[in-house]
């Protein structure tokens, strides 16, 4: 095309052009492209794909201004977070967030708080006077949160409980992750298995319901749960480390033959005692982790079996309900399932255990 009057680099593609080079009338362009409700039955899928192609071709942008004032629908979802934007622990939630979004024509707005009470206000109240079509409130880790005020009805929580409230929510089965990666070592052979935990000031829901997980398991396969295995330490590499020398300096008879540890940082702080105690993992230790956290779990020598946060998963459900592709039970928060990630750090105990 050529520079309009005012010298302009393109006069705009419209519509009509659009329809000229589908072979089609405005209208029809116009219930594809807006995704209109009964498009999918009225016109062919051949004729929408034809449509979409023709667009392409000739570049034709809507004026998403001015059809949010002609629908009411601004096609933008908000996403209010702690500090998941600017941090990679999470960042899989934010994909299945905007993948799901992006595939139904949707814009996601994300808000990092940084934990800002006054922060989240403003962030609540701007994306509001946006317009935006629901709201997904997100935490980096599992939580149980007191709802903001300002939050609009159509709201889901993601990975953190809301108290007292019926909204959606989702977090992943914190306690059914810690009874498999019991199971795990259990199927293994294993019987003396020792559970590295998080500090009891941590205030992280996931310490209790993995530690519950880890109890349940070694009840299921009639083994007696020996205090002296559930040793705490911070959630870090140096704490795992502290944790596994005070295990590794008991008798022989109750030392453990296997570690689950609370996170995959804290497994490599085991793995680090190991080492400088001359065992061997998996041949003289099996160590299971959780969390399958990026640039740690697969990178150990030897790799880690551990157990996934599905973040990605819980992302693509939050952004499912928020669109209502979705239905969901009030009040009753979805537990993802945290699936086992197998690798070479889990074997069979080296000599046969004895209670």
């Amino acid at each position: 095309m050529k520079p309009d009057s005012k010298g302009s680099s393109m006069a705009r593609v419209r519509m009509a052009d659009v329809a000229s080079a589908a072979g089609v009338s405005t209208a029809t362009v116009s219930m594809v492209l807006s995704d209109a409700p009964g498009t999918r039955t009225r016109i062919s899928p051949e004729t929408q794909a034809r449509v979409r192609e023709a667009a392409v071709r000739i570049g034709y942008a809507p004026n998403s201004v001015a059809r949010s004032l002609r629908t009411q629908r601004s096609r933008t979802i908000g996403l209010i977070s702690d500090t998941i934007v600017t941090t990679p622990f999470a960042g899989r939630m934010l994909a299945g967030v905007n993948d799901l979004a992006r595939e139904h024509g949707y814009l996601v707005v994300f808000v990092d708080t940084d934990d800002d009470v006054e922060r989240e206000r403003q962030a609540i109240a701007a994306l509001v006077g946006q317009q935006v079509e629901a709201m997904i409130y997100a935490r980096m880790w599992h939580r149980v949160v007191a709802a903001p005020a300002g939050l609009p009805d159509s709201t889901v929580f993601l990975d953190c409980r809301p108290v007292g409230d019926s909204r959606p929510a989702t977090v992943p089965d914190e306690r059914a992750g810690g009874a498999a990666a019991t199971q795990e070592l259990i199927a293994a052979g294993h019987r003396r298995i020792a559970y590295v935990d998080g500090l009891e000031d941590t205030g992280l829901v996931a310490c209790g319901l993995r530690h519950e997980g880890y109890l349940s398991a070694l009840a299921q396969a009639g083994i007696t749960a020996d205090p002296l295995l559930h040793v705490r330490g911070t959630t870090d590499a140096s704490g795992g480390r502290g944790a596994a020398e005070e295990l590794l300096a008991l008798p022989v008879e109750r030392r453990p033959t296997a570690i689950f540890c609370f996170n995959d940082r804290m497994a490599m702080g085991v793995y680090s005692a190991a080492r400088r105690a001359g065992l061997d993992i998996p041949a003289d230790l099996s160590v299971v982790g959780y969390d399958d956290q990026q640039l740690v779990a697969a990178e150990l020598d030897p790799p880690l079996t551990t157990v996934a946060l599905p973040h990605y998963e819980m992302g693509r459900w939050a952004m499912e309900v928020a669109l209502g592709l979705r239905e969901t039970e009030p009040g009753v928060p979805l537990l993802m399932p945290c699936p086992i990630i197998r690798r070479d750090s889990v074997g069979p105990p080296s000599e046969p255990a004895s209670i």
